[in-house]
């Protein structure tokens, strides 16, 4: 089976479209530029089309990787038959594959390996034969050098069995089977640890069980959390003795004295080897599944977060809140640089809030502040308070901004570089003013990991974990586009084609030659070949260049069809821009050429309609119910105003202003089935929920969403 056919049995996508998706894969082009500017030749994918692609071309090179080392370790154990090269080679399934090198997987310490060191595979073979009528007396004449006994003898024969046994394929998927179909997962507390503090949050697990199958992933990974921890102990069982008598029909086709000796080898092996290494097997399946699970709800909460709705370039107050170290402020301009800094200090222990009213007010008015960012960690409620008291001389609007990875920023080398004179309060207090302007910009400085909307992030692989967060950022960055000439390094690493290196580069040219005024400029960072331009220069906006295309999303490759576009219409470039009723009266079909087809053609129609057009929506004021200040003061039946904050499979939380999250479980979001959390709410979505249940021991409110 060749790479494309592998890949089309796995997607059903047509055979061309992956041929041609893989071989710009091959030249190293990136998905998001695949996906915008390589659409005649992938048959339209869309990126998550692509993305499965790649998938699937990494799974299929991977496969064929562990098959050469496969073949080269039989092939040096002169062992490789032409009938198992090709049974190696027509296999495209990694646990088929490991099945069939089992046999040659041989280790010097096993039981089996030992036994045939002492000569007693023959007595094996002929056990296995069922043909001895007294195998204990066949057995006998093995008896010598380190084999005492025919006891001794049998026992030896039964470990060769055993293997024999665990080796066979049809066997191990008779297990698998079952264990597919009914495996169950139990747990139990350990005894020592049940009083633990830290092991109070897995409680329900302390005496559970349920089918494995119908285990969902946010409850499998809290399991094998507390199982990491310590604070309970897992196991996974089958039904046993159906097991054993469905091998056992298999094996023993006789009735004498070695049925005994395979039935005891059976359960041996199925005890020994085949239970242990297939349950491991199944649970790991069972893991990755559940991984896959929780890096998608990340993914698609990393999503959310990144397009959030940006403010824009205004002059921004950030507040970085707290009690006993005060509330730090810095003043922003619209480009997002720092003007000032200062600490007030409103509430307890030092209730200096007269005082920094007159500093808000004061600052707002000195700065020409337009819009007040602040923390949504400690304090949060009670500095919005206090600023609503602030009596402004202009409308300032004010918002509560997610310090979500904060503090890792403020601590990173980024946020030193880019403020070696600041300590990581400043720091903090700025990247929640710039999360305002412009959530995308801010955040990709940021380990996405780190940024907390995702469930058991940390138990996940991480591997892949990256691997999927990193794509998404790629995704949202080049959605969007990148100012060139404001962009952070962090920013434009991010942009197809480019990477950190370049990156870096384009900065020192930035800031040795001046901003950038055409795209053309450009080619001129150092090491950016034409390779790198291809990929990214549409992605990269030039704003008051002389060329208009080059804020937009038209790549350079497609400027001559648009300046042809615009002669035939007897306009310029700057005419043929936004004017929609031209625009939609252009026969496309005689621009068609052999490299630009509809598709593209369509693209650069939709993009001269509203150039450079962010898609974002807007930031919106939100005010939480004054009346709640903590826990204590909800109760159930109240309808309250909150924003999501976290969205997993089992539902959403939502900050309704107070230090603990409310959920809105999965069946509370609508009077019907919800296959998909992110079908009713999304990241920072405000909405009005009503409150259900109050559990203050434990800390924990339940809450529907309200039809509004």
């Amino acid at each position: 089976m060749t790479l494309f056919q592998y890949i089309k049995e796995q997607t059903q996508l047509p055979e061309k479209s992956i041929q041609n998706t893989v071989e710009l894969l091959d030249q190293e082009c990136t998905v998001p530029f695949i996906s915008r500017y390589r659409k005649e030749k992938t048959g339209n994918l869309d990126e998550v089309q692509i993305g499965t692609i790649v998938k699937y071309k990494g799974e299929y090179e991977t496969l064929a990787k562990r098959k050469a080392v496969i073949i080269k370790a039989v092939e040096e154990q002169q062992l490789l038959t032409p009938e198992l090269r090709e049974k190696f080679a027509s296999t495209y399934d990694l646990t088929r594959l490991e099945d069939l090198y089992l046999p040659f997987k041989k280790s010097k310490k096993t039981k089996a390996e030992v036994a045939r060191k002492n000569g007693l595979e023959p007595l094996a073979k002929m056990i296995m034969a069922q043909n001895a009528p007294d195998i204990e007396a066949t057995a006998a004449r093995y008896c010598k050098g380190n084999v005492p006994n025919a006891e001794a003898a049998l026992e030896g024969a039964r470990h060769i069995i055993a293997e024999w046994i665990n080796e066979r394929t049809d066997i191990r998927n008779l297990i698998r089977n079952q264990l597919q179909r009914s495996a169950q997962l139990t747990t139990k507390v350990i005894s020592t640890a049940k009083e633990e503090e830290k092991a109070q949050k897995y409680r329900d697990y302390f005496d559970w069980s349920e089918a494995l199958k119908r285990c969902p992933s946010h409850r499998l990974l809290a399991i094998l959390r507390a199982e990491n921890e310590k604070f309970i102990r897992l196991k996974i069982e089958i039904d046993k003795e159906y097991i054993l008598d469905k091998i056992a029909s298999r094996l023993i086709k006789s009735n004498n004295s070695c049925n005994a000796q395979i039935q005891l080898a059976l359960e041996d092996a199925y005890k020994r080897l085949l239970f242990p290494s297939l349950s491991k097997e199944h649970l790991k399946a069972a893991k990755e599944k559940a991984d896959e699970a929780a890096i998608s709800v990340f993914s698609k909460n990393l999503r959310q977060l990144l397009l959030g709705a940006p403010l824009g370039e205004k002059r921004i107050l950030a507040i970085d809140p707290g009690f006993r170290t005060g509330c730090k402020i810095v003043c922003l301009n619209e480009q997002g640089d720092l003007l000032h800094n200062e600490t007030i200090y409103p509430h307890p222990p030092q209730k200096k809030r007269s005082e920094a009213l007159k500093k808000i007010n004061s600052l707002c008015d000195a700065y020409k502040i337009e819009a007040i960012a602040i923390g949504n960690g400690t304090a949060s409620r009670e500095t919005e308070q206090l600023v609503k008291q602030v009596p402004f001389k202009n409308t300032v609007a004010v918002f509560v901004v997610s310090e979500a990875g904060a503090s890792i920023y403020s601590a990173s080398s980024i946020a030193r570089s880019e403020f070696p004179d600041y300590d990581v309060t400043v720091r903090g207090a700025v990247s929640i003013g710039r999360r305002l302007a412009d959530p995308l910009s801010e955040l990709v400085k940021i380990d996405p990991k780190s940024i907390g909307v995702g469930q058991y992030q940390h138990d996940v692989d991480q591997a892949k974990l990256k691997t999927s967060l990193d794509t998404v950022v790629a995704s949202c960055v080049n959605s969007v586009g990148v100012n060139i000439n404001t962009a952070s390094p962090s920013l434009l690493g991010y942009v197809s084609g480019i990477g950190p290196k370049l990156a870096d580069n384009i900065i020192a040219h930035r800031n040795k030659n001046g901003a950038f005024t055409s795209r053309a400029d450009i080619k001129k960072v150092p090491r950016l070949g034409e390779k790198a331009f291809e990929q990214g220069a549409a992605f990269l906006r030039i704003k008051e260049a002389k060329n208009p295309l080059d804020n937009s999303a038209v790549h350079p490759e497609s400027y001559a069809v648009v300046a042809k576009m615009a002669k035939d219409q007897r306009l310029d470039l700057h005419q043929l821009i936004g004017n929609e009723t031209v625009l939609k009266a252009i026969p496309l079909q005689q621009y068609c050429t052999e490299h630009i087809g509809m598709p593209t053609l369509e693209d650069i129609i939709k993009e001269l309609k509203k150039p450079g057009l962010d898609t974002r929506e807007r930031a919106k004021v939100f005010t939480f119910d004054q009346n709640i200040r903590g826990i204590g003061d909800v109760r159930s039946g109240q309808l309250l105003p909150g924003i999501v904050n976290n969205i997993t499979n089992f539902g959403c939380f939502v900050d309704i202003g107070i230090k603990e999250s409310g959920l809105i479980h999965v069946s509370n979001l609508a009077d019907r089935f919800v296959k998909d959390v992110n079908d009713h709410v999304h990241l920072h979505q405000q909405i009005i929920v009503k409150v259900l249940e109050v559990d203050l021991p434990r800390k924990r409110i339940q809450l529907a969403l309200h039809p509004s």
